[in-house]
């Protein structure tokens, strides 16, 4: 599903997509079109615009992700402001790709998203990872652990540890040589064991316990029992 309040803009990527091969169930001009149409079409993954009439895109990002946390949101802005990257994906947002991409890098992107990668215009992949890390080292009331807390496997929390390091799923899967679609089964697993929603929370979760270091005593202990995360989300 394509959103942006320009007509012309919104149907050459609603095209775009098509002749690719994508299925573009709907497309949508504002906020709260884009809130209706998205709940009647069920979107697999939705392409927003933030700049919205009537209900800004971090807000129309926010319910929809809510209200599915399946749904994968592509941003495709005109802004490169960090703090609009940044509160995009703090609402749930996978990726971030600026409107001045080609065509080839849109559908990229697209496909990416759609497999569940985070993707990301070049240069802003690093400053959302130093906002997870900075999230990650704020004073968090400590939980904790509970019998019968859920357990991780040896290879969720090595994927877990991959994931917070910043790798895409393809590059996960190539390391570990295993299959993309087990990687995304492994985070699956992971996000309803840890009563986790996305993959914002997966990394901020997974810096928490030190996972994005190479030093396994700064993690020890992470594969056993993981505690609630009550306090691993972003705020």
């Amino acid at each position: 599903m394509v959103v942006d309040d320009h007509p012309m803009w919104r149907d050459a990527v609603a095209r775009d997509l098509a002749e690719s091969g994508f299925d573009v169930v709907a497309t949508a001009g504002d906020g709260e079109q884009a809130v209706r149409r998205a709940g009647a079409a069920a979107p697999d993954v939705l392409v927003l615009d933030l700049n919205l009439p009537l209900k800004p895109g971090v807000q129309v990002c926010k319910e929809l992700v809510g209200a599915n946390p399946a749904l994968r949101v592509l941003v495709l802005s005109a802004s490169g402001e960090h703090a609009d990257v940044l509160e995009a994906v703090k609402s749930g947002a996978t990726g971030y790709l600026l409107k001045s991409a080609s065509t080839a890098e849109l559908i990229d992107a697209v496909r990416r998203t759609a497999v569940g990668d985070a993707v990301f215009t070049p240069g802003l992949a690093g400053l959302v990872l130093g906002e997870y890390r900075r999230l990650a080292s704020e004073p968090a009331p400590a939980t904790p652990d509970e019998p019968g807390a859920p357990r991780l496997t040896e290879r969720e929390t090595e994927v877990l540890r991959l994931v917070a390091k910043g790798l895409s799923y393809k590059q996960i899967a190539e390391r570990l040589v295993i299959s993309h679609r087990t990687v995304q089964n492994h985070v699956q697993n992971t996000l309803g064991k840890l009563q986790l929603h996305n993959r914002v929370e997966l990394v901020r979760y997974a810096i928490e316990r030190g996972l994005d270091t190479d030093d396994p005593a700064a993690s020890s202990g992470t594969s056993g029992t993981a505690r609630t995360p009550g306090t691993a989300r972003p705020s």
